[in-house]
């Protein structure tokens, strides 16, 4: 059998929650593919987050731990083990992976088709859409931005058609418009969307969301309706059974509830994101309920199409879960936070357990010596994690065990092993408290431009 073609679609921003109803085309996809329910990003912040996915490498490890960061040039990304195999390989879109703009061809992680901005939001707005080709030159893209993007992706494919291509296809939406804190959608459809849902997290803690959810659901609707066209132009090159699409996201959005910005927060609304898989290997895998993280996506990309994967990759190839649910896997997603605060946690099916080092400087240092737990929530019984049962008597051995699982897991993705200290001890009628019942968390202010 030929090698498949393999397409990463990359959203920025975007939530686990609007899949369904805003979404039918990947919707479909994932009921018809492969879909993971539990999909987290190891790093809620853009750069850290996609250099994970170039690499299937921890921020720490690659160095690229906070935004304003360039990957190195010596790491390996799903370019160079692509185009080592054979594969055309091309980059469409934001890529916030280097210093610059335009990026130069060191930079640009091995691909060799270039159609890309290292900070979009900043070369382009909702209906102009500037990228930089090989030579470094602007190129205007007509259209609303993701539509812009689709179509130059569907160009990518034909012109790719005759041989094995990997292309990751990176949209800003839908991220906020940074210079006017705005999702702006495309004509009818902030309309078409405000006021229609809100998620409950959102409705209990307040935020921005009552004034964006319109725009960015309007966003994330004209993505989905790329994604369909996308399909569509495989299909008619007779592509589409020999191609696998992977859908992502680098990671959520909580509309200034957790801190005064979207991200950067330990709370599922940050770090769980969509992730399905269609083609070749993935058709009819069904839903993977066991958590995975976005770190995983690059080695099972490389084990679907039967290409090695390279020993020093974090990222484990999911594949095996899709063959029998109880293959060996961890049975939680390490995950860490960097720029509002220094922070390492884990997620369970259960529990999420999060601690924060004190007195460090998030901006500057990749990693602390000592952190200190700050908050535990019970996802059976809250599931939007509004109490935080961090300190609680009645929660104390859940806690050691947890902290004990997150040492082991900072160990395995290459940093010192920490001191982590129990938080306060307290009794259940904290809980009365509105800090503790909104996460435990009081609103932080940082001084670096949010990506």
């Amino acid at each position: 059998m030929a090698r498949p073609n393999v397409i990463v679609i990359l959203t920025d921003q975007q939530r686990w929650d609007t899949v369904g109803p805003f979404t039918p085309n990947l919707d479909r996809m994932a009921r018809h593919g492969t879909q993971a329910t539990v999909a987290l990003t190891p790093q809620p912040v853009c750069a850290p987050a996609r250099a994970a996915l170039q690499t299937g490498r921890y921020p720490t490890t690659t160095g690229v731990h906070r935004n304003g960061l360039t990957l190195p040039a010596e790491e390996r990304t799903l370019a160079h083990h692509f185009g080592e195999a054979g594969y055309a390989t091309g980059y469409i879109g934001k890529w916030h992976l280097a210093r610059r703009d335009p990026v130069p061809e060191e930079e640009r992680g091995g691909y060799r088709s270039w159609l890309a901005a290292n900070t979009l939001e900043f070369t382009s707005d909702a209906y102009r859409t500037i990228v930089y080709d090989e030579g470094e030159d602007p190129v205007f893209l007509p259209g609303y931005r993701s539509d812009a993007l689709v179509d130059a992706a569907v160009r990518f494919v034909a012109d790719h058609h005759e041989e094995p291509f990997f292309l990751f296809l990176s949209f800003l939406e839908p991220h906020h418009q940074n210079e006017v804190d705005n999702y702006p959608a495309p004509d009818g459809y902030e309309e078409r969307y405000q006021g229609r849902w809100l998620p409950p997290d959102l409705a209990a803690l307040g935020g921005t969301a009552h004034r964006h959810l319109g725009g960015y659901l309007g966003q994330v609707k004209r993505l989905d309706e790329g994604l369909g066209r996308l399909l569509d132009a495989l299909r008619s090159m007779d592509l589409l059974d020999d191609t696998i699409v992977a859908y992502t996201s680098d990671h959520g959005s909580h509309f200034k509830t957790r801190n005064d910005e979207y991200k950067r927060s330990c709370h599922d609304a940050s770090l769980r994101v969509p992730l399905a898989v269609r083609g070749p290997g993935f058709d009819g895998g069904g839903a993977i309920a066991r958590p995975v993280s976005t770190i995983d996506l690059p080695p099972t990309l490389l084990d679907a199409a039967g290409l090695p994967v390279p020993p020093d990759m974090q990222g484990r190839s999911f594949l095996p879960l899709l063959r029998d649910s109880r293959a060996e896997w961890p049975d939680e997603v390490f995950f860490q936070v960097s720029e509002s605060e220094m922070g390492r946690g884990i997620r369970t099916p259960r529990w999420k357990y999060y601690a924060v080092a004190e007195g460090a400087d998030p901006w500057h240092e990749a990693a602390s010596p000592r952190y200190r737990e700050q908050a535990l929530y019970d996802l059976d019984s809250d599931p939007h994690e509004l109490v935080n049962l961090a300190g609680l008597r009645s929660h104390l051995k859940e806690s050691a065990e947890l902290r004990e699982r997150l040492l082991r897991r900072i160990a395995e993705a290459g940093e010192a092993e920490p001191v982590v200290d129990p938080a306060p001890e307290r009794d259940s009628d904290v809980l009365a408290d509105p800090v503790v019942r909104q996460g435990g968390l009081t609103p932080t202010r940082f001084g670096h431009q949010p990506r």
